[in-house]
């Protein structure tokens, strides 16, 4: 699908299947489950999945080689048969090592130095800054909003949409770090809503040595919910009891 308008209107997709985040307290060590993850390896998995596979390939991928639930216990999170769950771990595997995605190829930044890049984001958007984000952006960055269709690629069309953004909810912010994914850096974004702050957000980055190459953009209860994250804070920041 091509690229969309970045001043066109925003398109649901009411069917549409997502490679939802997962936030990095799930997969310590210490988690109720107990499963201890390798983080690159989930990296590596996610890149893979965000690029080249299917969503039920995704979901097969990411529940079975990297989260290591059953057979079972996949087909039942996704709603699917052992079969169709085999199937696509196998289509999974076999996509992933035709198009050579391999843990050295995978160019990434330190942690710290991943987390810097969205720290210097943060404040630029805290101050409306368009040009101050698209100077942190790699000249084919990619926004996507699941689950809108819309997806917008270039520093240019990014921009465009960022002042549009500004422009409809206001440049009074306050956003919260998080991590997901096994290390992906991002926040949760609120707006400024009468004396406090409304959950706008939750943006999860990719970032290379050149810069920022991906914002997933998500707008979804129940992610907010996975998160841990308030509805709604206090101008300090503080979360407000649900009136």
């Amino acid at each position: 699908m091509a690229a969309s308008d970045p001043l066109g209107p925003l398109v649901q997709g009411e069917h549409a299947a997502w490679l939802q985040p997962l936030p990095d307290s799930l997969l310590d060590a210490g988690d109720p489950a107990g499963a201890v993850i390798d983080r690159s390896s989930l990296r590596l998995a996610f890149a893979a999945a965000l690029q080249h596979l299917s969503a039920r390939q995704r979901g097969a991928l990411i529940l079975r080689d990297v989260l290591s639930f059953s057979a079972s216990e996949t087909a039942e999170i996704l709603g699917t048969t052992v079969v169709s769950v085999n199937s696509s771990l196998q289509r999974a595997r076999t996509r992933v090592k035709e198009v050579g995605v391999r843990q050295e190829r995978v160019s990434e930044p330190s942690a710290a130095e991943q987390r810097a890049w969205v720290e210097r984001y943060m404040k630029a958007f805290e101050l409306a800054d368009v040009e101050g984000l698209k100077r942190l952006l790699t000249e084919d960055v990619i926004m996507e909003m699941p689950p809108m269709l819309n997806w917008f690629s270039g520093r240019g069309n990014y921009g465009l949409f960022m002042e549009w953004v500004f422009g409809a909810a206001g440049k009074d912010w306050l956003l919260k770090e998080v991590a997901a994914n096994g290390g992906q850096p991002g926040f949760a974004a609120y707006q400024s809503v009468g004396n406090g702050y409304n959950l706008h957000t939750l943006q999860i980055f990719t970032v290379t040595d050149e810069g920022i190459t991906r914002n997933s953009v998500f707008q979804d209860p129940g992610i907010y919910a996975t998160f841990g994250l308030a509805a709604r804070l206090d101008d300090q920041g503080l979360a407000m009891a649900e009136a």
